[in-house]
């Protein structure tokens, strides 16, 4: 983020304190439960959202050097991501162009070489056919077209992009914007480093661990003895960037500001910015360096969700906010680990209890708060994907019909 949209955030989150306000999206928002519960709704999604999307698989410090790859199932379709001797990100279908097997099965390593366990073909960091055994025997093979099947993919910003369909274009400057573009390079998220991953499987709709991330209204109550001494709660700032938004948490390090030059402020001394790239990705700078969350439903099951997280040391950020970097280090680790187990153990938990509030049939809809302005957002812009009609703003005085 670059000093001048920092020192703008840092006071407007100041003035929110000292005024007793947050954002407002003018009123409340009407979501249907079926949204959360609908089978039909679910395979649209996951073909639309998942299946024919471009999708954020990693930073580049998932491929920190050539050779380096990992794999996933999360598209419903096996893929490797690989970084080449030239240095070039790619990705691919991992599918032996032979018989159809999964040619690497490791979740993430390093080598140059791919050999499916079946008939040892073996292809190269590049994707190309570079060995077939016996080939006299088999009948001679045109290697040039039988290399795996390549994806779209792009590495930009820090961040790897993946398109699931091989037929499709990808372009992340269209999917962010300028504006976002523009912040996400002043992140220098190139100096990542991967330290530490997990994955949480909840029963809930996908969509419910996104609605987690969107508001901190709930800090007061669902995380009174773990978030809340650090932030404060209903008190964000909140901006869209196309289908995208930014939204910044007020810790409680701003009270310490007040008492320092502006010259000493610091983005990550005041605030946590949470960034949703549509449509399932949460991108958190901490003090530490970024986490990355991603939410997946278990292809179109509307009941079943899980999420793969992880975390990422990133010197810079840990000397903005912290003065001994000798610690650093592994505070953010410990940090970054803790938090993961607040989303475990305090919003998924509640999620998933809001998931069976769901299915009870006690309600046909549920509601955002004015104060909610991500709701509105998430829910409105996975239904203009679909070619749905938008959700309307209602006056925010709730009566007992409403309620």
């Amino acid at each position: 983020m670059h000093r001048a949209e920092q020192l703008k955030s840092i006071k407007g989150l100041m003035r929110h304190l000292d005024e007793g306000t947050t954002v407002d999206a003018g009123g409340h928002l009407h979501n249907p439960v079926s949204s959360y519960t609908c089978s039909e709704l679910a395979e649209k999604e996951w073909r639309a959202f998942f299946q024919d999307y471009p999708q954020l698989l990693g930073l580049s410090a998932d491929l920190p050097e050539p050779g380096s790859f990992f794999t996933s199932d999360d598209l419903g379709k096996p893929i490797v991501c690989m970084r080449g001797k030239d240095g070039v990100f790619r990705s691919f279908l991992n599918v032996c162009r032979h018989r159809g097997t999964v040619v690497e099965h490791e979740k993430r390593g390093k080598k140059h070489l791919f050999s499916c366990p079946f008939h040892a073909w073996t292809y190269n960091s590049s994707g190309e056919l570079a060995a077939v055994p016996k080939e006299s025997h088999f009948g001679e093979v045109d290697k040039s077209c039988h290399g795996l099947v390549a994806l779209p993919s792009v590495e930009r910003h820090g961040l790897l992009w993946v398109h699931p369909n091989p037929n499709a274009s990808l372009d992340p400057s269209d999917l962010l914007g300028p504006e976002l573009a523009e912040e996400f390079d002043a992140w220098d998220l190139t100096q990542a480093e991967l330290k530490w991953e997990t994955n949480y499987e909840t029963p809930m709709n996908w969509k419910l661990a996104i609605d987690t991330f969107g508001e901190t209204y709930h800090f007061s109550t669902l995380h009174k003895d773990t978030l809340a001494p650090a932030l404060h709660g209903n008190c964000q700032l909140y901006d869209g960037y196309k289908r995208n938004h930014r939204m910044l948490l007020c810790t409680r390090g701003i009270d310490r500001l007040r008492e320092v030059p502006e010259s000493d402020w610091h983005i990550l001394k005041a605030a946590i910015p949470v960034y949703y790239l549509f449509p399932n990705i949460q991108l958190i700078m901490g003090q530490g360096g970024p986490t990355l969350v991603r939410v997946y439903p278990h292809g179109p099951d509307p009941n079943q969700s899980y999420s793969q997280i992880a975390f990422y040391a990133h010197k810079s950020m840990q000397a903005a906010a912290w003065a001994d970097a000798d610690v650093a280090e592994q505070t953010a680790v410990e940090r970054a680990q803790a938090f993961a187990n607040i989303i475990r153990d305090e919003d998924y938990w509640v999620a998933a209890s809001a998931h069976k509030g769901a299915l009870s049939g006690a309600q046909d809809h549920v509601t955002f708060g004015r104060n909610e302005p991500a709701l509105h957002h998430y829910h409105n812009t996975y239904r203009e994907a679909l070619n749905m009609a938008p959700l309307g703003l209602i006056e925010a005085n709730l009566s007992r019909k409403e309620l």
